[in-house]
């Protein structure tokens, strides 16, 4: 009887170990990966309220980005355009030419100047010798000059008269800048 009363003792205490062990790596491995899977859940669910509130503000987004294209644009006008420094350089010298010549200028000789830069710009710079027949046509050059866009400035004037017995013609040096994208 001593092995039966040990068997009966013996039965109850496997049992109890029996159930800790099913509830220590099944129950609590259960809750573990359940509560695993409910973070990876909350963690997908901010994701996605982050996305959803991207795609929200997208209009508006939009909205900012034509504004800003619209800027950048009205920005870019006020410089002078070209794909190389010289096209710009070039294309300067052709608009000076055109103003004095369509104000009855002639030119007598045109250079360029050296770039200079200034940041996320660069500073283009052409000079034109040219006689004018009258003050009257070097008012409307420089006021031509300085009012159209995009943008020129007289960096320097040398008016000088042809001749003192007909003080009406004029001798001008005039060095005309604009400012461009940079160098490209």
């Amino acid at each position: 009887m001593p092995k039966n009363k040990m068997l009966l003792f013996l039965m109850p205490v496997m049992a109890l170990l029996l159930i800790a062990v099913v509830y220590q790596y099944g129950y609590r491995g259960v809750q573990a990966e359940v509560a695993s899977l409910k973070e990876a859940q909350n963690a997908k669910i901010k994701t996605l309220t982050k996305y959803m509130a991207f795609i929200a503000e997208k209009a508006g987004m939009e909205k900012k980005l034509a504004s800003l294209k619209e800027a950048r644009k009205a920005g870019d006008s006020k410089l002078f355009e070209g794909k190389t420094l010289s096209i710009a350089t070039a294309s300067l010298q052709e608009t000076v030419k055109g103003i004095v010549t369509g104000r009855g200028g002639k030119i007598i000789s045109e250079r360029v100047g050296k770039p200079e830069d200034f940041g996320k710009f660069t500073v283009i710079t052409a000079s034109i010798d040219a006689t004018l027949p009258d003050t009257r046509a070097l008012g409307d050059i420089l006021n031509s000059i300085e009012t159209r866009t995009p943008y020129l400035v007289v960096k320097e004037l040398d008016v000088r008269v042809r001749t003192f017995k007909d003080p009406r013609e004029l001798s001008v040096k005039l060095d005309v800048s604009a400012l461009t994208g940079g160098r490209k």
